[in-house]
């Protein structure tokens, strides 16, 4: 854009990896400053929104990548002057592709800069409402991944621990892209009520600020719902690899127990003593025989008695 000039009709402004030229040149154009990368990066509400020389500006943060397997967060700026709209991003995101494609179809919707920012966070809301139905899909798909048991010839199986390590796996990236949501909802609900603060009552834009404010609210509860969710999948999961592990050293206790016996008898005959009677018997060895074999089933069959196997 630099060397150009600004549209004399342009009413929403996209700034995508500007460069400081691209920054002045808008700046000298409609009178007001745009927050640059260093700027937007602050986390103080202070430097987030304010008004300046008119203009409203609200840096907010933006979930992306969330129906995908890598979600970020990257802050966006929103400049509202009288008569134009400038957004400022550094990142791709989905919403602000999906509402430039609306408005190609229906130039009506941005046909003030009021308009087309609540037509742009209308988009972003949808979007993030799409990527919360999706992480709420993935939770139910790990619930019902750590609570089935596989079934082969009619006997359950015992789930491995690689497997439940995969749930550990799929619920860590669940809860990573819930945060980020979250995050977003908190920012654009401050955003929005700074807005609604600052915009001029002729703007016309309380109702609609009241209405993104309630969806916001709706996503915020949905979040919380998921995220208990993700913790009782979490304690649950990990409640199942401590099951498998103590079913293991179920197994070698039992394996301890059952030969000690045999090694016991088998130790006292393997005394070399002179007086031993057994030794000189006919069926001596297969009496040691039988001997080590109900010394190893005899505990066996009482611990199953008792059910403590």
């Amino acid at each position: 854009m630099a060397g150009d000039t600004l549209p004399e009709d342009a009413v929403w402004i996209d700034l995508f990896n500007p460069t400081p030229e691209e920054e002045r040149q808008v700046e000298t154009a409609l009178g007001f400053g745009v927050p640059t990368a260093d700027e937007m990066a602050e986390i103080e509400t202070s430097s987030r929104l304010y008004v300046d020389n008119g203009a409203i500006v609200m840096t907010a943060t933006l979930a992306t990548g969330l129906i995908t397997e890598t979600p970020e967060t990257v802050p966006v700026s929103f400049v509202l002057g009288r008569n134009h709209l400038v957004t400022v991003r550094y990142a791709e995101i989905r919403s602000f592709d999906r509402y430039a494609a609306q408005l190609m179809r229906t130039p009506g919707q941005c046909s003030s800069a009021p308009l087309a920012l609540m037509g742009l966070i209308d988009a972003i809301v949808d979007r993030l409402a799409d990527g919360l139905e999706h992480v709420g899909r993935e939770v139910d798909q790990i619930s019902r991944a750590a609570f089935r048991r596989a079934e082969a010839k009619g006997r359950q199986q015992r789930r491995s621990n690689l497997a439940l390590q995969a749930l550990l796996t799929r619920l860590g990236a669940a809860q990573d892209g819930l945060s980020k949501a979250r995050e977003s909802v908190v920012s654009l609900t401050r955003a929005l009520s700074f807005l609604q603060f600052a915009a001029p009552k002729d703007a016309g834009l309380s109702a609609q600020i009241k209405t993104q404010v309630r969806d916001l609210a709706s996503l915020a509860d949905q979040a919380s719902f998921i995220g208990s969710n993700l913790t009782f999948l979490l304690d649950a999961t990990l409640g199942l690899i401590s099951i498998e592990q103590n079913a293991i050293f179920k197994i070698f206790s039992v394996a301890s127990i059952v030969f000690l016996p045999p090694t016991l008898v088998a130790g006292i005959y393997g005394m070399n003593f002179v007086h031993m009677p057994e030794l000189g018997w006919e069926f001596g060895y297969p009496m040691a025989l039988a001997i080590m074999l109900a010394a190893a089933v005899l505990p066996y069959a009482i611990f199953r008695w008792r059910g403590w196997l």
